[in-house]
C-alpha cells in the first residue's frame, strides 16, 4: 500500500488508502476548476468596465427582470439609449453579462460577421433546444455550414414565387375578419395577435402544405407554438428556473414538454407521410406532380436536399429545420409588419402615399392582388 511521509509535521510514515488519494486528486481538480473560473470571471469583469452600466436590482439578480415584453419595457430601453448612448453592460444574474448594443454603426459588424465566429447565446438558446433541436438557429460550425448550403435551394425565386398566392389568401382572410369586427363596432384590435395568426397560417401552408384554418378557428398546433414562445420568454425572466431539472418540475415546465410533444408529433407525421409518397412515386414523378400544383413546400425541399457527398438530411434534422422556420418565420415577420402598420397609423400622410402607390399598381389588374 502506498505510504505518505508526514515527517515535516513530526509524524512518521502512514499508510494511504487509494480512495483517499482519489479524493485528494478530485478535490484538487475541483479547486483548479474553481480558480480557473474565478480568474476568467474576474478578467471578463475587468474588460467590461469600459461599458457604462445601469443600476442593478441587486447583486444577485443583476438587471434581470427590469425589461418586460410590454410598452413599459420598450420605454425603459428608450431611456437606456438616452442615458447611455451607444451601448451598455447588462447582468443576467451574478455572473452572466451581456453587452446591449443600441447604435446601428456598432450593430453592423456583429450582424455582418461570419456565422462561424459569432458566439450564440448559450443560456437563452438552451431553453429552445428541446423544441427546435439542432436547426440553423441553434447549430454552429460545420453542421451550420452544411445545413445552410443544403437549405439554399429552398429560397430560389422559382420556389418562392408561387407562395405569393398563399400570402394573398392568408391576408384576405385576416382582412375579412377585420371588416367583420369593424362592422360590429370594434374600434381597437390587438394587431400583433391577428398578424401572428396570419403569418403562422401562411407558414404552415408554405412549410407543410397544410391548411389548419387557424385564423378562423382554434388550432392545437398553432396554439402550441404560441405557448412555447411565451413559455421560453417567461423562463428567461426566472433566474432560478435556468436549471433544466428544476424547470421541468414546475407547471410551466410540464406545459413546455407537452407543447413540444404536440409540435414534434405534427412535424414527424408530415415527414413520414411525405417519405411514404416519395418511393411510391419516384423523385421525377413527385417533382412533376409538384410542378403541376406549382408549389414545392419547405419539407419537400428538405427531403430532396443532398450535400456534396450525396448524403441527405435525417428525419430529426428535417424536423429541426421545419420547427425552426415556423418559430423564427412567424414571430419576426409579425413584429415587422405590426411596427410598419403602427407607424403608418401614426403618420397618415405616408399611409396615404402608400395607399395611392398600391392603387396605382392594381389599377388595371383583375383580380386586384399583389404579384411577384
Amino acid at each position: 500500500m502506498p505510504q505518505l511521509s508526514l515527517s515535516s509535521l513530526g509524524l512518521g510514515p502512514v499508510a494511504v488508502s487509494p480512495w483517499l488519494l482519489l479524493l485528494l486528486i478530485g478535490v484538487s481538480w475541483l479547486l483548479a476548476c474553481v480558480l480557473a473560473w474565478t480568474y476568467t470571471f474576474y478578467d471578463n469583469c475587468r474588460r467590461l468596465r469600459c461599458f457604462p452600466q445601469p443600476p442593478k436590482r441587486n447583486w444577485f439578480l443583476g438587471h434581470l427582470g427590469l425589461i418586460h415584453s410590454s410598452e413599459e419595457g420598450l420605454l425603459y430601453i428608450q431611456s437606456l439609449v438616452c442615458t447611455f448612448g451607444d451601448m451598455c453592460c447588462w447582468w443576467v444574474g451574478p455572473w452572466h453579462a451581456i453587452v446591449r448594443i443600441f447604435h446601428p454603426t456598432y450593430i453592423k459588424p456583429v450582424l455582418f460577421a461570419p456565422a462561424a465566429i459569432v458566439p450564440k447565446d448559450k443560456v437563452f438558446y438552451s431553453f429552445l433546444k428541446p423544441w427546435l433541436g439542432d436547426g440553423l438557429l441553434l447549430s454552429a460550425g460545420d453542421k451550420w455550414s452544411r445545413h445552410r448550403r443544403m437549405l439554399t435551394p429552398a429560397f430560389h425565386f422559382n420556389i418562392l414565387k408561387p407562395y405569393m398566392k398563399i400570402f394573398n389568401d392568408s391576408v384576405n382572410i385576416m382582412h375579412a375578419k377585420w371588416q367583420l369586427l369593424a362592422s360590429e363596432g370594434s374600434a381597437r384590435l390587438d394587431m400583433f395577435e391577428h398578424i401572428s395568426l396570419m403569418t403562422l397560417d401562411s407558414l404552415q401552408k408554405c412549410v407543410f402544405s397544410f391548411d389548419s384554418h387557424c385564423q378562423e378557428k382554434p388550432s392545437e398546433y398553432i396554439a402550441a407554438i404560441l405557448e412555447l414562445s411565451a413559455l421560453v420568454a417567461k423562463r428567461h425572466q426566472q433566474f432560478f428556473l435556468y436549471i433544466d431539472f428544476l424547470y421541468y418540475l414546475t407547471h410551466d415546465g410540464q406545459r413546455f414538454r407537452r407543447a413540444c410533444r404536440l409540435v414534434h408529433d405534427f412535424t414527424d407525421a408530415v415527414i413520414q407521410e411525405r417519405r411514404r409518397t416519395l418511393p411510391s412515386q419516384g423523385v421525377d414523378d413527385f417533382l412533376q406532380a409538384k410542378a403541376k400544383s406549382k408549389t414545392l413546400d419547405f419539407i419537400d425541399v428538405l427531403l430532396l436536399s443532398k450535400d456534396e457527398d450525396g448524403k441527405k438530411l435525417s428525419d430529426e434534422d428535417i424536423r429541426a429545420e421545419a420547427d425552426t422556420f415556423m418559430f423564427e418565420g412567424h414571430d419576426t415577420t409579425a413584429s415587422g409588419l405590426s411596427w410598419v402598420l403602427y407607424h403608418l397609423a401614426k403618420h397618415p400622410e405616408y399611409q396615404e402615399r402608400c395607399r395611392q402607390e398600391v392603387q396605382e399598381l392594381l389599377k388595371d389588374r383583375e383580380p386586384k392582388e399583389i404579384e411577384w
